[in-house]
């Protein structure tokens, strides 16, 4: 089997429905940044994070390979609170090592850190477009936007994590 098939040249694409609609489709930006997000996720877990933070971001790809799955066919995998509520509990486990955050963090440090930042950025695109898609076809699902909303908290936690780990004083912005 060829990976191409030529029919997406002129600009549309096939949703899983079978539906063709245009590449600019808000259902194919949502599920593309969904796309997008677990490849930086993954670019993250290939990085030296330890293998607790490895495993968590394993099972996070799985689940948003589920979820941007969903949102491509209009329909397929049940989406649970329960991932949230994972999320929820990791963001928590993660925040109570850390001390209290008084600034906003300047993002870099060292390269898993600053990669957990553009991850989250990613993630808050994602999650604007899963907006967009609700505006557009009424298809907004609540769990997914609080799972890409609980997501982007993860992240933003996980980065100051692996900082904290690393021994790494981390970079805040200290308004005038």
């Amino acid at each position: 089997m060829k990976i191409y098939t030529k029919t997406g040249d002129g600009g549309a694409t096939a949703l899983g429905n079978g539906k063709r609609v245009s590449k600019a489709h808000p259902r194919v930006e949502a599920y593309g940044a969904i796309d997008e997000l677990n490849a930086h996720l993954g670019l993250l877990r290939s990085l030296s994070v330890g293998e607790r933070h490895q495993s968590m971001l394993l099972r996070v790809q799985e689940m948003l390979m589920r979820y941007a799955a969903t949102v491509a066919c209009c329909k397929g995998y049940e989406m649970s609170e329960e991932d949230v509520a994972m999320l929820e509990r990791e963001v928590d486990a993660l925040q109570a090592t850390l001390t209290p955050q008084r600034y906003f963090v300047i993002m870099g440090g060292n390269v898993a850190a600053a990669q957990c930042h553009v991850a989250r950025c990613v993630c808050r695109r994602a999650e604007r477009l899963m907006v967009q898609l609700g505006e557009a076809a009424g298809d907004l699902s609540p769990i997914l936007l609080r799972l890409l909303n609980r997501l982007s908290d993860y992240l933003f936690v996980l980065a100051r994590s692996i900082h904290a780990e690393a021994q790494a004083p981390e970079q805040l912005w200290k308004p005038a």
